[in-house]
């Protein structure tokens, strides 16, 4: 009898804690409207799971966690900012190909939302495929002479960490600096064995945003899904591949794994660098200080590719890589092609694809058979559907897993680096992504999108049309739920 009249007192605590949690959202958390809506619902329709889920993926970030990264003055970034913002105002920016003129208010954006330097003595190699692009990796860390930074989302203790974790380890024995930065929630599942192993030789590694008790990790917003390597100063990688041998096309779940990924060399890496130590900075007590070894000059240029790094994050109120992909789209006269592994864009790109297409440019959309996460993958279905009202087309990869995030428009501005169209990469993750003004790259790009076009399937209207009654209803709770995935 007393557990019955326990009972009217339970619900009143779940109603007082689910309103208390509610007024919360609304008025502290200071969300967007579509956000705030999508965890209401949440909290209404599951009171009690709802919370724990809130706690895990939608808490924001407290002022005590934000990074106030200030150290970009000390690595000599603003005044060079500064000037080429100068330059520009004053019609005094020189740029190396008359192409690339028509895209610099896009450069300007990002120099003054960013503080992303442009580059124009850059070369760059494109690859598409795992093992090739380790096999580079792994050949340019064999010969670095001084130091080798790394940062991973996902570091798995598999059969490609071990290589990886045998030339790094290799290294550090010789006397090369080795430092390793991975993401504590994406490489939750990276064994203690391997940290020891790797410390004892003497690389060096850090977490990003671990939890209080070790392995019980459930902040699950605000990663750091960044994918860098800088080796000497002189080469960098930037791009969508992790290290793991799903990655190598080796998970028979997801069969081939298509991605991009973007070797660099001259002052781009420098960007990098920088990009990397302010990463490191935040998660190590051993602060990299600033040292010119870091960023030597180069004896000649190695090629004439511009190029600006992005990065985007919850530290910023600005959602830069964003604007760069609505910028480019927007900019756009003759065609987009994107490819992503998620698409599940605001209502501002969403937008800005559809007034592309409606005007008349081609823009084609090439998203995974397969995913990885179903229930994103029905809100991502959803939101093709939309696109092809407007007249663009989407195609469906059958060929493996596609992971790649690139955008590419009109023959000249491409992007390669991390992010996904979603909000989690948008407004949640730490995001870096390859803006580049540069026509070799942008059709080896293109190129590479109508090869791959030769193994998808389109989604026309009326396949899209005869979807089932039970899809239907998938994409509609997905699509609800969208703006907190």
């Amino acid at each position: 009898m007393a557990d019955v009249e326990f009972i009217p007192y339970f619900v009143t605590a779940i109603i007082f804690l689910n309103v208390l949690l509610g007024f919360t959202i609304i008025f502290l958390e200071r969300r967007d409207a579509s956000a705030t809506w999508a965890w209401l619902m949440v909290l209404m329709f599951v009171p009690v799971a709802g919370f724990i889920i809130y706690l895990m993926f939608g808490r924001r970030l407290s002022r005590k966690e934000i990074f106030t990264w200030d150290k970009k003055a000390r690595l000599g970034l603003l005044a060079a900012v500064q000037e080429q913002l100068r330059a520009i105002d004053n019609d005094e920016f020189e740029l190396k190909h008359p192409e690339v003129a028509p895209h610099e208010d896009q450069i300007y954006m990002h120099l003054k939302n960013n503080d992303a330097l442009l580059s124009q003595d850059n070369k760059l190699d494109l690859y598409t495929d795992g093992e090739e692009k380790f096999q580079a990796l792994m050949q340019d860390i064999e010969k670095a002479q001084d130091h080798v930074h790394l940062l991973y989302y996902i570091l798995r203790h598999d059969n490609l960490g071990r290589r990886l974790g045998t030339v790094l380890r290799k290294k550090a024995e010789e006397g090369v600096s080795v430092k390793l930065l991975y993401d504590d929630m994406g490489s939750r599942l990276l064994s203690r064995s391997y940290i020891k192993e790797m410390k004892r030789a003497g690389v060096e590694m850090e977490s990003f945003f671990p939890p209080l008790i070790p392995k019980l990790n459930m902040k699950i917003n605000y990663r750091n899904h960044r994918k860098l390597a800088i080796i000497d100063g002189t080469v960098g990688y930037i791009g969508g591949f992790n290290i793991g041998d799903e990655y190598l096309g080796k998970d028979k779940k997801f069969g081939y794994w298509r991605d991009t990924h973007l070797r660099v060399r001259g002052s781009a890496v420098h960007n990098l660098q920088t990009r990397f130590i302010l990463d490191w900075n935040q998660a190590s007590k051993r602060d990299i200080l600033y040292d010119e070894r870091f960023y030597p000059l180069f004896e000649s240029e190695p090629g004439d590719s511009a190029v600006q790094i992005v990065s985007s994050g919850p530290d910023s109120e600005w959602e830069q890589i964003k604007h760069g992909y609505i910028k480019t789209i927007l900019s756009a006269k003759e065609y987009v092609y994107i490819q992503t592994p998620y698409f599940i864009p605001d209502d501002s790109l969403l937008d800005a694809l559809r007034v592309a297409s409606l005007s008349g440019v081609d823009v084609r959309v090439m998203i995974p058979n397969k995913p990885d996460h179903p229930f994103v993958y029905w809100a991502t279905y959803s939101n093709v559907g939309d696109l092809l009202w407007a007249g663009a087309k989407v195609y469906i990869y059958q060929n493996g897993f596609l992971h790649a995030k690139t955008i590419v428009a009109d023959g000249v501005v491409s992007s390669v680096g991390t992010a996904n169209i979603d909000v989690r990469s948008f407004r949640l993750n730490f995001e870096v992504n390859a803006f580049v003004y540069d026509t070799k790259l942008a059709g080896a790009l293109t190129d590479r999108f109508m090869e791959d076009s030769e193994l998808t399937t389109e989604l026309t209207h009326s396949l899209y049309e005869q979807r089932s009654v039970w899809i239907r209803f998938k994409e509609a709770i997905a699509r609800l739920l969208s703006p907190v995935l």
